[in-house]
């Protein structure tokens, strides 16, 4: 079936470089379009590597009523205030990334259930809940290294959201399987799923949802994937897109 005829049940978006534009808003062209989808009935999740302190204004904002995906999967969240499902690092994992980062002294950011740490972490890591680590170089040589290490630690699951960085997420943490969840949840399959998005911690969902959208702006490795790339993030690419595939 072409993608043009398939019946979008749920519409599965990214945040930063898609449905938020450079300046970290979402324009009114894209609101606009959102609501219309939601007035047709049609839920809208965003789906973020941010956490639900940084996802929750905007969801607020579009007046969404269903599900969040936050920290790439690591928490499903209902729009409500209840936390569906949280995956969490183990001990283990969390001090293999962290001495990763001391080795190569890159910069780094962690993630706890309360708290983004950048460039710093708390000595006592056991006394904290870690959902996601992130490694920024702008060094290709040393970034290939540490990427050749998590590669070989089937413990993880490595995507980014931008060229040079690394997101980590426990193994089988990921946008795609939190999506499934959320689907199975709402009696809708994934086939009747569009996602969108711009890099690689979106790959999955991209791949996996019945219709899979890359913005203008996306790394090639999800254009590659997709199934059409509408325009930018800063042309209201994600109102294109539901307007070509939702509403027309």
């Amino acid at each position: 079936m072409s993608v043009l005829n398939k019946n979008v049940k749920l519409i599965a978006l990214d945040m930063d470089g898609t449905v938020l534009n450079n300046d970290l808003e979402i324009s009114i062209k894209n609101q606009q379009v959102i609501a219309e989808v939601l007035n047709r009935g049609i839920p809208v999740v965003l789906s973020t590597g941010r956490t639900i302190m940084t996802c929750r204004p905007f969801s607020d904002l579009l007046n969404l009523t269903s599900y969040l995906i936050t920290v790439n999967g690591s928490e499903i969240w209902h729009t409500s205030g209840d936390l569906i499902e949280r995956t969490t690092f183990t001990l283990e994992q969390i001090e293999m990334l962290t001495s990763l980062r001391n080795k190569y002294r890159t910069k780094y950011w962690s993630t706890s259930i309360n708290h983004i740490y950048r460039n710093e972490i708390p000595e006592e890591l056991a006394l904290h809940d870690w959902l996601k680590f992130g490694f920024d170089v702008d060094d290709d040589q040393i970034r290939e290294k540490i990427m050749t290490i998590l590669t070989q630690n089937q413990t993880f699951e490595i995507t980014n959201s931008s060229l040079t960085n690394i997101e980590v997420n426990p193994a089988g943490v990921n946008k795609a399987n939190a999506l499934k969840k959320i689907c199975k949840e709402l009696g809708i399959q994934m086939d009747n799923v569009m996602a969108m998005g711009d890099s690689l911690n979106d790959l999955a969902m991209i791949k996996e949802a019945g219709i899979g959208i890359a913005m203008g702006n996306a790394q090639e490795a999800v254009k590659n994937v997709a199934d059409w790339t509408t325009v930018n993030n800063t042309d209201d690419g994600v109102a294109v897109a539901i307007t070509k595939f939702v509403l027309q």
